[in-house]
C-alpha cells in the first residue's frame, strides 16, 4: 500500500511540475524581451527577384534558406561556414543584404563585400573599405559603395578603387544625415538608379555652438565637443551635393531662401536627369518641392508649396510611378495621404482620401500603388493598395500590427502579423490580401511564466471628445476587493504611441514584473501623440506640456474612479519627453503622485535642439510666455514627493545641462529631492547597465510610494 501510494504521488508531483510556472526576475524582463522571450519567426526574409521563391535564415542565423510561395519545404543554400570558405571572411551571421538576381546576392564583412553564387558556390570580391569608414552604402547595380572617413565622402569603384568625393574642412560633414534626423532624414548618401550619379546631403556647422562632454575614461578626464544647436541659436547650413562618377565632378544645392532653411526628403526621378528637394524655411511653417537637374543642378522649377500656421514636417521623399508622375505624401487635409502629381508639379488628383494616417509608400506596378498605414484603427499597421487611375482601395491585411515584404512583382507578400492576442503568425498572401499558405504560428512565450493580464480601453480627452486609447496591466493574482498602488509610465511626445495592437500591446516586459510586485502599471496616449492625425498632434504647438498634462491627468481621474486602485499611492515615471512630462507631473500638478523618475527630460525647451524644438515650440524670442510656461526651474517650489532625476552623461540629444540646471535650482531653493547619474551613457541606458537603470527606477517607485 505504502509503494502504491508511492507511485501515485510521484505522477501527481510529476504532474504539478509539468504546469509549475517560473516567476519571472527584473534580470529577466530587461534583458529577455528580445532575447529568449521573443516571439519565434522567420528572420530577415528576402524576395529572390522575378520568381515565387524567397530567402531566409535559419533560427541561428547561420544558414541562408530558400522557401517557395506554395510549397512548405524549405532548402538549405549555403551556410555561413561555406561563405567564409569562399572569401576568406568571417561571418558573424549569414546576412543577405540584397540579391542582384535569382543566382546572387550581396554581402559583407569586415568592411568587404561581395557577390555570392549560392548554387554555383562561387564568390566575386566587390572590395575592401578602409578600416575608418562609416554609413557605408552599395549601389547593387554597379557594386560601387559611398562611405564616410570622418566628415568627408568617398566611393569604392567595383574595381577597388578609392574616389575622394569630399575635401572640406572639419566643421563641413558630408554624406551623413543633417537636421539632427528630423523631418524622415535617416542617412545621407543617395545612389542615383543607374549609379551614375552620387546625391548626398552636407551640413555647414560652423556656426553651431561646441557642447562639451566629459569622458571619464582618460586618466585626468577629457572633453568631447559635439556640435548642438539651441533652440533660437545659430543652426547648421545645410548643402546638397550631387556627384557625377563618369567627369568627377560635383555640384552643390543651397536653399533658395535663407541660409538657415533645410533642404530635406531628396529623392531621384526615374531617369537620373532631375532630383528633388523638399525645402523647408526655419520657422517650419512654409515647404517647397523643387526641382533640379542633376548635370549643373540648375533648379528648375518649385513643383508644389504647402503653408500651415503650425508647422509642415515633409517626411517622404517624391515617389515616381512612371517617368511623368509622382507621389507626394502630406498631411495636408489632416491625415497623411497620397496625391498624385505630373512632372511639372500639378496635381492630378487626390489618390487617398483616408481619415486615417498613411505611413509609408513600399512599392508600386503598373497600375497600382502599395502602402503601409493604420487603417480605420490608430492602434493597428496594416497594407493597402490603391489603383492609380480609379482610385480603387484595398486593404490586404487586417487586425493587429503587420510588417510585410512583397516579391518582386508585387503578386505575393510575405505577412508577419501581431497582436495582443497573437505572438506572431506568418503566412504567404496574394496582393488581395488571401491567404495562399501558412508559415509560422508562434507559441506563446511567456506560457511557463507567472505574468499578469493586461486591459485596453479609452478614456475622453480633457477637451471632452476626443478618444485616447489606454492599458492597464494588473498582476497574476488580482482581487478587486483589495487597493493597488499604481505606476503611471508615461511618454507622450510627437512620433511615439505606446499603446498598440502588438504583442503585449506595446507594453515593456519590466511592466509585467512590476505587476507582480503588487502594482497595477497604466499608460495612455495623450494627445500630441503618433498615428492620429494633425489636429490630434498638432494641439500642442507652442505649449508643450499643458494640453499632455491635461490628459494625463484625466488619466488619473479614470485610476480614482476604479474601487481596487489606491488613490493615495500613485507614481509615474518617463524617458526623454516621458521624463519632461513626469517632472510636470510632478511640479505642475503637485500632490498628485507620491513619487516620479525622470529620465533624460527635457526641463527648459530653449536648451533643446532647433530641429524639433522649434517646430513645436518655435523660437524663444517668438514665443516668451510659452518657453517660461513650461520651464520647470520655475516651480521647483511646488514639489510635494519624492523625485529622481537620472541622465547620461554623454547625453548628446538631452544635453546634462538640462537636470543639472534643474537640480541648481532646488538647491538654491533648498528643496530636497535625488539625482543618478549613469556615467558614459547616451541618452539611453542599454546593454547590462539597462538592469540596474531600471533595479533604481522601480525599487525608488516602491520605497517612496507609500
Amino acid at each position: 500500500m505504502k509503494l502504491k501510494f508511492l507511485v501515485v504521488a510521484l505522477v501527481a508531483f510529476a504532474g504539478m511540475a509539468c504546469f509549475a510556472q517560473e516567476e519571472l526576475t527584473l534580470n529577466d524582463a530587461v534583458m529577455g524581451q528580445y532575447r529568449q522571450f521573443y516571439p519565434k519567426r522567420t528572420n530577415m526574409v528576402k524576395w529572390i527577384p522575378d520568381t515565387k521563391t524567397y530567402s531566409f535564415l535559419s533560427g541561428n542565423y547561420q544558414t541562408v534558406k530558400m522557401g517557395n510561395v506554395k510549397k512548405s519545404a524549405t532548402t538549405d543554400l549555403i551556410s555561413s561556414a561555406e561563405m567564409a570558405e569562399l572569401t576568406g571572411e568571417t561571418f558573424g551571421y549569414a546576412k543577405v543584404i540584397d540579391w542582384k538576381d535569382e543566382n546572387n546576392f550581396y554581402i559583407s564583412a569586415n568592411g568587404k563585400y561581395f557577390l555570392i553564387n549560392a548554387a554555383m558556390k562561387k564568390s566575386k570580391s566587390l572590395g575592401e573599405l578602409p578600416e575608418e569608414a562609416a554609413n557605408d552604402k552599395l549601389h547593387f547595380g554597379t557594386g560601387h559603395v559611398a562611405y564616410t572617413i570622418d566628415n568627408n565622402l568617398y566611393i569604392q569603384t567595383n574595381e577597388n578603387k578609392q574616389v575622394q568625393v569630399t575635401n572640406a574642412p572639419e566643421d563641413i560633414v558630408s554624406g551623413q544625415a543633417i537636421a539632427r534626423s528630423e523631418f524622415g532624414i535617416s542617412g545621407g548618401i543617395f545612389w542615383s538608379n543607374s549609379g551614375d550619379y552620387l546625391g548626398f546631403y552636407q551640413k555647414d556647422e560652423s556656426q553651431v555652438a561646441d557642447y562639451p562632454l566629459l569622458d571619464i575614461t582618460t586618466a585626468t578626464g577629457s572633453l568631447n565637443s559635439i556640435k548642438y544647436p539651441m533652440a533660437g541659436q545659430a543652426s547648421e547650413k545645410s548643402a546638397v551635393g550631387i556627384y557625377n562618377v563618369k567627369t568627377g565632378k560635383t555640384v552643390y544645392i543651397k536653399p533658395t531662401g535663407d541660409e538657415e532653411d533645410y533642404l530635406t526628403n531628396f529623392g531621384w526621378g526615374p531617369n537620373d536627369k532631375y532630383f528633388y528637394i523638399a525645402e523647408v524655411n526655419r520657422d517650419q511653417n512654409h515647404t517647397k518641392l523643387i526641382k533640379y537637374e542633376a548635370e549643373t543642378g540648375k533648379m528648375v522649377k518649385v513643383l508644389l508649396e504647402e503653408r500651415n500656421e503650425k508647422w509642415t514636417e515633409p517626411e517622404h521623399p517624391v515617389y515616381f510611378v512612371n517617368d511623368n508622375q509622382f507621389i507626394w505624401m502630406t498631411e495636408k487635409d489632416g491625415y497623411m495621404n497620397l496625391y498624385l502629381h505630373g512632372d511639372d508639379g500639378a496635381l492630378v488628383k487626390q489618390l487617398t482620401t483616408n481619415k486615417w494616417v498613411a505611413q509609408d509608400i513600399v512599392g508600386h506596378t503598373a497600375t497600382s500603388v502599395y502602402f503601409q498605414g493604420t487603417g480605420e484603427s490608430p492602434l493597428e499597421t496594416n497594407y493597402f493598395s490603391v489603383n492609380i487611375e480609379s482610385g480603387e482601395q484595398v486593404q490586404m491585411t487586417k487586425n493587429g500590427t503587420h510588417s510585410c515584404v512583397f516579391s518582386t512583382d508585387f503578386k505575393y507578400m510575405f505577412d508577419q502579423m501581431a497582436s495582443r492576442e497573437v505572438p506572431n503568425m506568418e503566412m504567404i498572401c496574394d496582393n488581395n490580401g488571401k491567404k495562399v499558405r501558412e508559415v509560422l504560428v508562434a507559441e506563446d512565450p511567456y506560457k511557463s511564466v507567472t505574468m499578469g493580464t493586461a486591459e485596453y480601453g479609452t478614456i475622453k480627452s480633457a477637451d471632452g471628445k476626443t478618444d485616447l486609447y489606454h492599458r492597464l496591466i494588473k498582476p497574476s493574482n488580482f482581487d478587486a476587493s483589495k487597493k493597488y498602488p499604481v505606476l503611471v509610465y508615461v511618454y507622450g511626445g510627437p512620433h511615439a504611441q505606446l499603446v498598440t495592437d502588438n504583442w503585449m500591446g506595446g507594453a515593456s516586459l519590466w511592466m509585467y514584473w512590476m505587476a507582480e510586485q503588487g502594482y497595477l502599471v497604466y499608460t495612455v496616449d495623450n494627445r500630441g501623440s503618433a498615428n492620429r492625425g494633425f489636429e490630434f498632434e498638432s494641439v500642442i504647438h507652442r505649449q508643450l506640456g499643458d494640453a499632455e498634462m491635461a490628459d494625463q491627468m484625466k488619466g488619473v481621474d479614470y485610476l480614482k474612479s476604479l474601487s481596487y486602485v489606491d488613490e493615495d499611492r500613485l507614481a509615474v515615471h518617463g524617458w526623454s519627453f516621458g521624463g519632461f512630462m513626469t517632472t510636470s507631473l510632478m511640479l505642475r500638478e503637485p500632490g498628485t503622485f507620491n513619487a516620479g523618475v525622470a529620465g533624460g527630460p527635457v526641463t527648459d525647451w530653449s536648451y533643446y535642439e532647433i530641429m524639433y524644438g522649434e517646430r513645436y515650440m518655435d523660437r524663444p524670442e517668438q514665443n516668451v510666455e510659452g518657453y517660461k510656461k513650461n520651464r520647470l526651474m520655475n516651480y521647483v517650489d511646488k514639489l510635494k514627493g519624492e523625485l529622481l532625476l537620472i541622465h547620461g552623461t554623454s547625453d548628446d540629444v538631452v544635453v546634462m545641462q538640462h537636470n543639472l540646471a534643474l537640480v541648481q535650482e532646488f538647491v538654491s531653493q533648498g528643496v530636497q529631492m535625488d539625482f543618478f547619474p549613469y556615467p558614459m551613457h547616451p541618452h539611453n541606458v542599454r546593454g547590462q547597465d539597462r538592469v540596474h537603470l531600471m533595479t533604481k527606477v522601480l525599487n525608488y517607485v516602491i520605497d517612496n510610494n507609500e
